[in-house]
């Protein structure tokens, strides 16, 4: 699909691309004068491997005060994005015959990252009518003594899935009588959760799972940061100082540069988070509502992140049953989409709503033109 949409582009054609996961809005300007005078002072050479010392104690203070998890900076490790913490902890702890829990639709990374390790990825499906969550027993029945993560993505990629604090605690009950399960607890789009509700996560609500419990987190999304590369994480020291050994052998420290400027995003002003908060519930409710009425095709309300995970099985079998056939139809007619078959799931597609509302309107008039 890439191919084809660069095929199309060099024969001038115009392509709308909702098929990335990335903010739309500016990086913050405190932001950017903080990188700009890290270059100025020279701040150019290695840093420690797991992060400095002033980004580690900035991400304490994110976890404590946006999160509600009491860490310290011994046990957080910065990482070039939240992609490669997330694969440290996985590639610590997971080893051939091992099971990882993985509800679908999932992020594309995560079943590619167990697999890597030589683990077995066991699907835990979810659907539109629950808003793509899983319910208590569900997991309980797919757990096995081979089971050594379960991974929660709330908000969640590509669905939108938000996990209240009662489902947590139910989830929470399951764990208790599975002692060697853990938990990967992927918390990067928590500021855009538009329930109205406080952001819920399981290491703040069950501090007694909290020696089983891996948080990640980060800057990308919150603060459009995608191309500074900075991750965070925080768990227990073990897990954490072995994803550091990782760390040490493979890539080293992240960016210096990338990394005051973190700081500066993490300790800086917050407030302009909930206008973009509202912007994203607003294109949220446009895109909704215009898939919705579009023949054919339906989506739930995500309740946060800024994906839309639309089904389109009564169109199907115009495309052979084949949503990837689907996905190339509406790249034809200029709109770039990810089918719902590389996220697990099938029958559909997934689009970013992280578009300013003129972009979206468009885009949505293609895909309905090029479904009439």
């Amino acid at each position: 699909m890439t191919d084809r949409a660069m095929e199309l582009r060099a024969e001038g054609r115009d392509i709308i691309s909702l098929s990335v996961g990335e903010p739309d809005f500016d990086t913050p300007a405190h932001v950017i004068a903080a990188a700009k005078a890290s270059l100025d002072a020279g701040d150019t050479r290695y840093t420690a491997v797991m992060g400095t010392a002033r980004l580690r104690q900035a991400a304490a203070l994110h976890f404590e005060r946006d999160l509600g998890i009491a860490t310290d900076p011994a046990q957080v490790i910065v990482s070039a994005g939240g992609k490669q913490a997330l694969f440290e902890a996985i590639c610590a702890t997971v080893s051939a015959g091992d099971e990882v829990i993985v509800p679908a639709p999932w992020w594309v990374s995560y079943p590619q990252m167990v697999r890597f390790a030589g683990g077995t990825v066991v699907p835990l499906m979810t659907y539109a009518k629950d808003n793509f969550c899983f319910r208590p027993a569900q997991l309980e029945a797919l757990i096995t003594p081979r089971t050594n993560w379960v991974i929660l993505g709330s908000p969640g990629n590509p669905t939108g899935a938000v996990y209240p604090a009662e489902m947590l605690l139910g989830i929470a009950e399951v764990l208790r009588r599975h002692p060697q399960v853990m938990v990967l607890s992927d918390d990067i789009y928590a500021p855009l959760n538009y329930t109205g509700e406080p952001h819920a996560t399981l290491a703040n609500l069950c501090p007694d799972l909290a020696e089983r419990i891996c948080t990640i987190s980060g800057v990308s999304k919150s603060h459009a940061m995608t191309g500074f590369r900075i991750g965070l994480a925080t768990g227990p020291k073990w897990l954490i100082d072995a994803m550091g050994k990782l760390q040490s052998n493979s890539s080293g420290n992240p960016a210096a540069t990338s990394q005051a400027a973190a700081v500066a995003a993490l300790e800086g002003p917050q407030d302009f988070l909930a206008d973009w908060r509202e912007t994203f519930r607003q294109r949220r409710d446009l895109v909704v509502a215009a898939i919705n009425a579009i023949p054919g095709l339906s989506t739930p309300v995500p309740l946060g992140a800024f994906y839309c995970f639309i089904d389109a099985s009564p169109l199907m079998e115009r495309f052979g049953g084949d949503d990837n056939e689907l996905a190339l139809h509406l790249l034809e007619h200029g709109v770039a989409v990810v089918s719902a078959s590389a996220f697990g799931g099938s029958n559909g597609f997934r689009i970013s709503f992280a578009a300013s509302e003129a972009v979206l309107s468009e885009a949505l008039r293609r895909i309905e033109a090029a479904l009439a």
